[in-house]
C-alpha cells in the first residue's frame, strides 16, 4: 500500500513563494512507475487539476492557472516530488494534494486517473 505525505503549505503574502513536496512511502517511484500528479481543492470548488509529472521526470504538464508561476520536479533517489509555487495569488488558496497513478494513463489531469491520494496540505495567500 502506497502511502503519499504532503508537506510545506503554509501562510504567504501574495507575490510570494511556497515548495510543497510529497514524499512516498510502501512502494518506489522508479519501481513501480509512480506517475505523481499534484491537485488543488478550495471550499465550495470541485477538485482542480494543478500538474503532473512522469515517473521518469521527462514529461510534465500544468493546468492553465499555474503556467508560468509553478514548476514540479521530483527525486526518484528520495521518492519524493516537489512543486515550487511562485507569485502566488489569493486564488491559489486550496488545499493541495499529491496523487500517485501507477503505470500509463491517458489523461492525468483527471482525478480518477490517480490509485492513491495524500491527506493535503493547505495553502492559503493573503491579498
Amino acid at each position: 500500500q502506497v502511502q503519499l505525505v504532503e508537506s510545506g503549505g503554509g501562510v504567504v503574502q501574495a507575490g510570494g513563494s511556497l515548495r510543497l513536496s510529497c514524499a512516498a512511502s510502501g512502494g518506489t517511484f522508479a519501481g513501480n512507475a509512480m506517475n505523481l500528479g499534484w491537485f488543488r481543492q478550495a471550499p465550495g470548488k470541485e477538485r482542480e487539476f494543478v500538474t503532473f509529472i512522469s515517473w521518469t521526470g521527462g514529461r510534465t504538464n500544468y493546468g492553465d492557472s499555474v503556467k508560468g508561476r509553478f514548476t514540479n520536479s521530483r527525486d526518484n533517489a528520495k521518492n519524493t516530488v516537489y512543486l515550487q509555487m511562485n507569485n502566488l495569488k489569493p486564488e491559489d488558496t486550496a488545499v493541495y494534494h499529491c496523487a500517485a497513478a501507477m503505470g500509463y494513463r491517458s489523461n492525468y489531469a483527471n482525478p480518477n486517473s490517480y490509485n492513491y491520494w495524500g491527506q493535503g496540505t493547505q495553502v492559503t495567500v493573503s491579498s
